[in-house]
């Protein structure tokens, strides 16, 4: 009998391995890291699990693959059950000669923890800029003495220009360079994952889950959030998210947020979350310049086959057509990689390049009385630049064509005032109401304003 129970001990283990091996580390964690086995015979394998949830997982979502691994290592298939410690008590089954006991699995597969984070992205390849240099400092501080003064790092600005690729690297930094335990999730994973709270039946396996639920995110040394907006509307979650803010805060532990918008203009967040987004640093990205967007085309070209067919003329008209984020010029170049393989062209040409993103740029990129685009054209008239715009100076040769685009912005498209004080160099909505209601006023009495005005809507 010894023999046999070495025979069953050598097959589990060698079954955890392959089960191992067939998925990630993460559910390997949580649906079969506490399986034991209980019996094993020619027809029949009972496996012990710790909840009524793994039984029906099991069963649903990975009776396949556990059927193949057992065929693979017997060459036979075999019905398998799954009993929770109940199960056992009410069947009594104590045939202590059958049960392969814990201690007896000498090799089960050393779980890792899940960080989620995506290892190709770090500071390496984090192309630096004026638009985002406070923000790359700001990240390199953490990432090398986390949970100290700049805690919450806060994140802000427009959806693709690189927040979630710093947060990203400040986490890789971190695990790279200490036993920390890092996680990085988003604010809609988040929500999900609470939700599932109440979907669970109440007694054990609701307690379970919820405790497991807290465990994971509160038993982290830095916690990464990406697109904390999301919990708009979501006030359980929120409350939960307070909770688990408070809990890690208190410990010294590292948090990083990211939003599309800053914590004043998360007008739907709770109050007491968003004053405590300001506690360590909050830190915008704006839309990279002119210079920084051919430097990230450089960049990203060099991974590419068409790298050294591309010349500096190619290279400054795919950043002069995607103005707006990093998205669109990783589409454009995409798009001219595409046609590059149907075309097979020796060299890249400009008039090669036009005529390949043409369609792409004119429905993406284009469009007409955007932010962007208004910038553009008012900063072209009074001759200086959309930086300029955006920046902090108060002159009046720069603080006039300021309010006037801000005031275009306002009644030429349908974005909030939130998103062009963001546009305006991360400015609150108080600062672009200001600005309209001056220009408003001044239109009552001066044609030459007016006048101006005019001109400036011909050119749009």
């Amino acid at each position: 009998m010894w023999g046999e129970v070495l025979k069953t001990q050598d097959f589990f283990q060698n079954f955890l391995k392959e089960i191992a091996e067939a998925v990630s580390s993460g559910t390997y964690s949580i649906w079969f890291n506490d399986l034991k086995l209980i019996s094993m015979d020619d027809k029949e394998i009972i496996i012990k699990v710790p909840l009524q949830t793994h039984k029906t997982i099991l069963k649903t979502t990975y009776m396949e693959m556990l059927d193949e691994i057992a065929l693979s290592l017997t060459n036979k298939h075999y019905e398998f059950k799954f009993l929770t410690q109940d199960d056992l008590d009410e069947l009594n089954i104590t045939n202590e000669e059958n049960i392969v006991k814990e201690e007896d699995i000498i090799e089960k597969k050393e779980t890792k923890w899940e960080t989620n984070l995506d290892p190709n992205l770090n500071f390496d390849n984090y192309v630096v800029g004026e638009s985002n240099r406070l923000a790359f400092v700001s990240a390199m501080n953490v990432a090398q003495s986390p949970g100290t003064i700049l805690n919450p790092l806060f994140i802000y600005g427009r959806s693709g220009i690189g927040k979630t690729h710093l947060m990203h690297a400040i986490g890789n930094y971190i695990t790279e360079h200490s036993n920390k335990k890092v996680l990085y999730t988003t604010s809609n994973d988040f929500r999900d994952e609470y939700a599932g709270i109440s979907k669970q039946e109440k007694g054990k396996e609701s307690l379970e889950y919820a405790n497991n639920f807290k465990n994971k995110y509160r038993n982290v040394d830095v916690l990464i959030i990406d697109d904390i907006q999301f919990l708009v509307g979501a006030e359980l979650t929120q409350q939960e998210f307070f909770y688990t803010f408070e809990a890690l805060h208190h410990a010294n532990k590292q948090i990083i947020i990211s939003s599309d918008r800053s914590p004043d203009d998360l007008k739907k967040i709770e109050e007491r979350l968003r004053s405590r987004f300001t506690w360590g640093l909050p830190v915008d990205i704006y839309p990279p310049e002119f210079e920084l967007r051919c430097e990230i085309i450089k960049q990203k070209l060099k991974k590419t086959s068409i790298n050294n067919k591309v010349n500096q003329d190619v290279i400054e008209y795919i950043a002069n057509a995607c103005p707006n984020d990093v998205r669109h010029i990783e589409g454009t170049i995409n798009r001219l990689l595409a046609y590059t393989a149907m075309m097979a062209p020796e060299v890249i040409t400009l008039d090669f390049t036009i005529e390949a993103i043409k369609d792409y740029v004119n429905i993406n990129i284009y469009q007409e009385n955007t932010i962007s685009h208004i910038q553009k054209v008012v900063a072209d008239f009074f001759k200086i630049t959309v930086d300029d715009l955006k920046s902090k100076r108060r002159s009046n040769n720069i603080a006039r064509p300021r309010h006037i685009a801000m005031y275009l912005c306002r009644i030429e498209t349908e974005e909030n005032l939130a998103k062009i004080g963001l546009e305006f160099g991360g400015r609150d909505h108080s600062t672009v109401v200001a600005s309209c209601e001056k220009i408003k006023s001044e239109l009552k009495n001066n044609t030459t304003l007016d006048n101006m005005l005019k001109e400036i809507k011909s050119k749009l």
